[in-house]
């Protein structure tokens, strides 16, 4: 298998990827869509119910950071904040701003800030970021029936940044089972992705399950990793304004393909529902009774939350009288306060 660099449209529009060598025979293009031919209730049975990677062009095109966000942007406004960089590593941002804009293959610089959550760190830019990226609704991480520590109308959106050179991350699936969509708005970043039957071929760490032992998912090293040969990866790459919609459970990884800015959201709803309720339970702290009766709640919650999002469609006249449905299950970003508008006062806890 060969890096990602460049892409090209057919004739039906569909990006296809290419490589700096012949790309690999099993390797599948992801799936384009113009967001012009995507209602959002399209998204959701496709490719999000449906557990289906996708590539949407012209997700958003009214937001200000896509003629603002520039690493000079950054650099000049916010240069003297300190920003993880790392799990143990801070950094004056003017210069990770430096090193990203040096990076290169022979050097290559970081790959992008750490859990900057831009409601707790960078409210400044939220403005930017409006109206929403309708295929970035949060979902459940809005509704008021949401444990506290996980109701975020942002769905703990973050701000990314890396340069060309640098190696991709750790390739790995999101935790709590989320749905992952990332945004791009300034430079253009590549992914690779396997989907969740491939787990037994990308070698899963035994102390860390969602992460892979696989250190180069474009190029594997055969010897170490000989599974990996069997593997089907699916590649794409996204510019300015497009988005990648990354479903749970599929292993991903990315890599800057020219200097880029980026942010990225969870998504929860019904289709990840139980694996979210099943990893948080697990991981509570307590006894095993205070994680068991954890769960039930959170499977009796969704199955009310399931309930008031039915009701919204089945009934859409009634459910806006009865108002409460929307409130505990709001089904899209129609009618829900703009989450960028205002900063949340919500932190999460860094380990």
């Amino acid at each position: 298998m060969a890096a990602v660099i460049t892409e090209t449209f057919n004739d039906a529009g569909v990006r296809n990827a290419h490589s700096e060598a012949a790309a690999a025979p099993q390797s599948r293009a992801i799936e384009v869509v113009h967001a012009r031919d995507l209602p959002y209730e399209a998204f959701l049975q496709h490719y999000l119910r449906a557990g289906r990677p996708v590539i949407i062009r012209d997700a958003v095109t009214a937001w200000p950071a896509l003629r603002k966000w520039t690493p000079q942007y950054f650099k000049e406004n916010f240069g003297d904040r300190e920003v993880q960089v790392s799990y143990s590593k801070r950094m004056r941002l003017a210069d990770f701003v430096d090193a990203v804009l040096a990076s290169s293959a022979e050097q290559p610089g970081p790959y992008h800030l750490y859990r900057l959550f831009l409601h707790e760190e960078f409210a400044d830019v939220l403005p930017d970021l409006i109206p929403q990226n309708p295929y970035g609704f949060p979902r459940r991480h809005v509704s008021a029936l949401m444990p506290e520590a996980w109701r975020r109308p942002d769905g703990f959106l973050k701000l990314l940044m890396g340069g060309p050179g640098s190696k991709f991350p750790i390739m790995h699936y999101d935790a709590e089972h989320a749905h992952a969509q990332i945004t791009e708005i300034y430079g253009e970043k590549a992914y690779v992705l396997f989907a969740p039957h491939e787990t037994p071929n990308v070698y899963a760490s035994p102390a860390q399950p969602n992460l892979s032992l696989v250190d180069r998912p474009d190029q594997p090293d055969l010897t170490r990793f000989p599974l990996m040969a069997k593997a089907t990866p699916h590649v794409g790459s996204i510019g300015p304004g497009e988005m990648i919609f990354i479903p749970e459970g599929w292993w991903h990884s990315a890599r800057p393909l020219t200097v880029s800015i980026s942010v990225c959201t969870a998504i929860l709803d019904q289709s990840n529902w139980a694996g979210f309720a099943h990893d948080i339970s697990a991981a509570a702290p307590g006894s095993a009774w205070q994680r068991t009766l954890l769960r039930q709640r959170l499977r009796a919650s969704g199955m009310f939350m399931h309930a008031m999002e039915m009701l919204q469609h089945a009934m859409p006249g009634l459910a806006r009288r009865l108002r409460l449905p929307a409130l505990l299950a709001p089904i899209s970003a129609d009618g829900v306060p703009e989450p960028s508008a205002t900063p949340l006062d919500i932190r999460i806890r860094t380990p």
